[in-house]
């Protein structure tokens, strides 16, 4: 059954990348008779539309004969989309890029254009915000657009009523987690179901904490450090200590339950990302971030993943008026415009002052402040390594499989990849 659905899934891709009505890139890209250009923009962000809608009526305002629409895709079939728009010659002008790997592999395919050179890009971004999106010979393959942090997201009203403090440690946050469940709460809204969440949003928020920054993190990429040292036990035993504060039957709780869960304050605290600020807009309580503690004698660090950037497709027949969007994107003023559009937890990268409006924004910023930050840590070298410790993370939470075994599985993982 399984196999058949796939196989369905993809002729219903096949016929999105053929339709005309779907299709974008070059061949869709149209120039009126008044010297008008109408362009496509894709990404994997529906939830995006409105202000990116925004975002692009002001880039108008200065190019009057241009119009790009922004045409997302479901984010689960991003990728594959893609790939089978570009490769049918029917991509998109203008498109989001991941970053690492899978946006190097379409630069490699000679889909994504060279961006090395447009005003600003280098000049404009910090070195580590330019890494994601660079080739091994320094060559861009897009313009970067935006960050996404981590952090724990906790009820303040409730906090306040039962006498309780942001934790310093994570000693002091497991401590807090057990004086919140004797009260009768339950401490963490986080649960398995989706299985994505569990890793990305906790367990890779958390991991610089225990395994080190970019710096160590390299070592462990190039084998000098193994994924079953002490510290790499120590982040899965993390996990396994906590899965007792998860909500009951955690097993079946969904990301979207999990929001759920603090949003109507059946859980107090919910370790997460930064989009997920603006769920909690009109919350009947009053909420707050802190950074998840590092073990008492280490230091704490973030998570700040750069999660996406714009490219143009090398195919479309507007490589002009591509190149000046991105160019305006990479300049201050463009970012500026951009960090207005932008949903709340999304941060411009751009090394030019940002204010932005949204004060839980601003909260999330500020957790930067004198600490360490680093991309999560299988996506730079090892993002094949994503799906098995994902796996292992979980195993832990449900006691199949011992932080000890979940190492030395992530290490003999690790060293088929490096």
């Amino acid at each position: 059954m399984k196999r058949g659905l796939k196989v369905i899934g993809i002729l219903l891709l096949a016929l999105a990348v053929f339709s005309p009505l779907y299709a974008g890139g070059g061949r869709q890209a149209q120039s009126g008779d008044s010297g008008s250009v109408t362009l496509v923009m894709g990404s994997w962000r529906p939830d995006d539309t409105a202000q990116m809608n925004n975002l692009l009526a002001e880039y108008k305002k200065l190019k009057p004969n241009m119009t790009i629409q922004f045409r997302p895709t479901n984010p689960p079939d991003y990728n594959a989309t893609l790939r089978l728009q570009l490769d049918g010659g029917t991509g998109p002008d203008l498109m989001y890029a991941r970053s690492y790997a899978p946006g190097r592999e379409l630069y490699s395919a000679g889909y994504f254009a060279d961006c090395s050179d447009l005003p600003g890009v280098r000049q404009n971004f910090s070195a580590a915000n330019l890494a994601p999106w660079q080739m091994p010979d320094g060559k861009m393959f897009a313009v970067p657009f935006a960050a996404v942090s981590h952090a724990v997201y906790y009820n303040k009203t409730i906090f306040r009523k039962e006498g309780l403090k942001v934790p310093a440690t994570y000693e002091e946050f497991l401590a807090l987690c057990a004086a919140l469940a004797a009260k009768g709460y339950t401490p963490l809204a986080n649960g398995v179901a989706d299985e994505w969440d569990i890793l990305e949003c906790f367990y890779l928020g958390m991991l610089p904490n225990f395994v080190g920054g970019s710096t160590e993190r390299a070592a462990y990429e190039s084998g000098a450090k193994k994924l079953n040292d002490a510290n790499f036990i120590a982040s899965f035993k993390a996990m396994a200590d906590v899965a007792k504060y998860l909500p009951r039957g955690f097993e079946s709780v969904t990301y979207n339950d999990s929001q759920a869960l603090f949003n109507t304050q059946q859980a107090v605290m919910f370790m997460d990302g930064s989009w997920t600020a603006g769920v909690y807009a009109g919350a009947p309580f009053e909420w707050g971030l802190f950074a998840m503690p590092a073990p008492e004698g280490r230091k704490t660090l973030i998570t700040f993943h750069p999660d996406m950037a714009i490219t143009y497709n090398r195919a479309t027949k507007y490589p002009k008026e591509c190149q000046e969007f991105l160019t305006w994107l990479a300049s201050p003023a463009g970012a500026a415009v951009a960090s207005k559009a932008l949903p709340v937890g999304f941060f411009p990268m751009i090394s030019a002052p940002i204010t932005l409006d949204d004060p839980h924004a601003n909260e999330f910023l500020a957790l930067n402040n004198g600490r360490d930050t680093d991309a999560r840590f299988v996506w730079p070298k090892f993002l094949d390594l994503y799906a098995p410790m994902n796996q292992a993370v979980i195993k832990v939470l449900k006691g199949e499989q011992t932080p000890q075994q979940a190492a030395e599985d992530m290490e003999t993982t690790a060293a088929k990849l490096r």
